[in-house]
């Protein structure tokens, strides 16, 4: 029992050691996942259009304002309307329904579908003069849902596609993932 305790004790005193190592070293931590560039203040998210062939009204709009609500969420940069030291920009590429499986016995129909979101994401990072740390890529994800119709879901399904793509385009950025 008191080797038990003595074992939590040294684990809590090693985490804290650690911990003061790094913020003395200038490191910037954080328990989200990212490691923003020394020297970045600000971000930019410019407006992505939707240029998938099947369009969902509102999802530029909201793929847009999740993007910027993840980095405020996830950092401490300050976001500006242009020109921050961070800019992120593209557009909708993909919008798709299709079957992920289909019914048992002679039913063509499909008893699950997939909705599938891709974005094109251009990063710039304005600090750094050497750009390796820019990317232009595509970045897709998908939810499955039951049948065909995706009317009564679709509201719900593309608010999580968007979080996770978010998560995906902020976990590349700033954690290179």
């Amino acid at each position: 029992m008191v080797m038990y305790y003595l074992g939590r004790k040294l684990q809590f005193a090693c985490i804290a050691l650690l911990m003061f190592v790094m913020v003395s070293c200038g490191v910037k931590y954080g328990f989200s996942g990212g490691s923003i560039p020394q020297g970045m203040k600000t971000y930019s998210v410019l407006y992505f259009e939707n240029l998938a062939p099947m369009v969902y009204t509102t999802l530029s709009q909201n793929f847009t304002e999740r993007l910027k609500q993840h980095i405020r969420e996830q950092s401490s940069l300050s976001q500006v309307s242009e020109n921050g030291d961070a800019i992120f920009e593209g557009t909708i590429t993909g919008y798709s329904i299709t079957p992920s499986s289909v019914g048992a016995g002679n039913n063509d129909r499909a008893q699950n579908s997939r909705l599938t979101i891709t974005v094109k994401v251009k990063y710039t990072n304005r600090l750094d003069d050497t750009g390796e740390s820019n990317f232009e890529e595509s970045f897709s994800q998908f939810k499955e849902f039951p049948g065909s119709d995706v009317t009564r879901y679709e509201a719900n399904l593309n608010a999580e596609i968007v979080k996770m793509l978010a998560e995906d385009i902020y976990n590349r950025a700033f954690a290179n993932w």
